[in-house]
């Protein structure tokens, strides 16, 4: 009965955001013809913004329920994804492939691990080793109940799009990150490594 509820709750939304966002073909938006000097654009057109506020409207709407829904909280899920998704994955790596700072990683990590769902080793006979995490039996139990949702989830916030916006979107944000990947590194800072290897917000 709940879970109706919830689908027909989330059905209704989708349905709301389908006709508050539906806009003529053609119509011109703050983006239509923008000068490289982005003349008269507004902060709340900045592609920052949006991408921020619509990146943690989704966490809270999409993420979070499934998340609590298995007893993690949003930063255990994505660690967890992150590690579940590589098997074994070195401290350094998950650092840069969750976007987090090491702090919040390494707070994360600890409790993962006392709950059994992630194991932390040391390799290396220097005093700076190199820290490993593994997937457990239990972590990789509790993914395999949580992706099937996970994925549900995100499926029904992507159909709110039809298919040419969905492909359109996905080209543009491949497009986007590959841009960002070329300006950090012509800066001297280290990028999300390519393929596989990116970082995830699952």
């Amino acid at each position: 009965m709940k879970k109706c509820l919830v689908e027909a709750s989330w059905n209704n939304a989708r349905h709301m955001t389908n006709e508050r966002s539906s806009q003529p073909p053609g119509e011109r938006t703050p983006w239509t013809e923008l000068d490289a000097a982005g003349t008269g654009l507004t902060v709340d057109a900045f592609i920052t913004t949006m991408m921020s506020q619509v990146g943690n409207a989704l966490r809270r709407i999409v993420t979070g329920p499934y998340a609590d829904q298995f007893g993690v909280s949003v930063s255990e899920w994505r660690v967890l994804s992150l590690v579940a998704h590589a098997e074994t994955l070195a401290f350094s790596d998950l650092v840069q492939q969750s976007t987090s700072d090491k702090a919040l990683v390494s707070r994360t990590l600890k409790l993962l691990e006392n709950r059994g769902l992630v194991e932390l080793r040391a390799e290396g006979s220097t005093p700076r080793k190199k820290v490993f995490c593994d997937i457990t039996p239990a972590g990789r139990a509790l993914h395999a109940q949580a992706i099937p949702v996970a994925r549900e989830r995100q499926a029904a916030a992507l159909r709110v799009l039809d298919s040419a916006e969905r492909d359109a979107l996905y080209r543009a944000l491949v497009k986007l990150r590959e841009y960002c990947r070329v300006e950090e590194e012509a800066r001297g800072r280290q990028p999300a490594t390519r393929g596989g290897g990116s970082a995830l917000d699952i």
